[in-house]
């Protein structure tokens, strides 16, 4: 996918639609668009006079913003961030397709223990307010992480994660209704499954 194919999946996701018009729109009403964008373009450089650009806006729209999503974090079509706040994602993450982030959200390292890494989220994930999600795991498909959880163990698909020590609901079509202008996966939902029974 080109940085304008992302770009329109990303603007798909907030308006049904990725016409020149809606991307225009999308740029001036939705912030967090506006910072998808301006990371995707930012990715997409890596030398001369567009990658300092890119960099230097990026990072003026972050402090504006709240957001922080590190330059190296691999993103699939279809980011959502819902609203303007807080939102760190470490720069080796990796989101796949249909991830939504919502305000003082967390995606981050850990240096010590079972799970030294940085998390890996599949498709189709809802990651409601203040969650914090940490260490080398993975976050199967058709996940919603719930506000004010904490997650540091493998997560299966089609789950639900709620509370502070985290535990698991098992429901099918989890993000059904918080996930919603679904674009095409850029990476098919068996690379990134999680079969129950992960460790925690």
């Amino acid at each position: 996918m080109t940085v304008q194919d992302l770009i329109a999946s990303d603007c798909h996701r907030y308006a049904g639609g990725s016409s020149r018009s809606r991307i225009v729109k999308q740029r001036f009403v939705q912030l967090g668009f506006r910072y998808s964008s301006l990371l995707r373009k930012a990715q997409a450089h890596r030398s001369g006079l567009p990658y300092y650009w890119y960099r230097f806006r990026l990072l003026g729209l972050s402090k504006k913003s709240g957001f922080q999503i590190g330059y190296g974090a691999s993103i699939d079509a279809g980011l959502f961030i819902g609203h303007r706040g807080t939102v760190i994602v470490n720069g080796e993450a990796r989101l796949g397709s249909n991830v939504n982030l919502s305000p003082g959200v967390l995606i981050g390292q850990e240096n010590r223990g079972r799970h030294v890494g940085v998390p890996k989220l599949g498709n189709r994930v809802w990651v409601g307010t203040n969650a914090v999600i940490v260490g080398g795991i993975r976050v199967g498909n058709d996940v919603l992480i719930s506000p004010n959880s904490y997650v540091n163990f493998d997560v299966p698909d089609h789950s639900i994660v709620i509370g502070n020590p985290a535990r698991i609901i098992h429901r099918d079509n989890a993000t059904e209704g918080y996930c919603h202008n679904l674009v095409p996966n850029l990476v098919p939902d068996e690379e990134y499954s999680v079969k129950e029974g992960g460790s925690r």
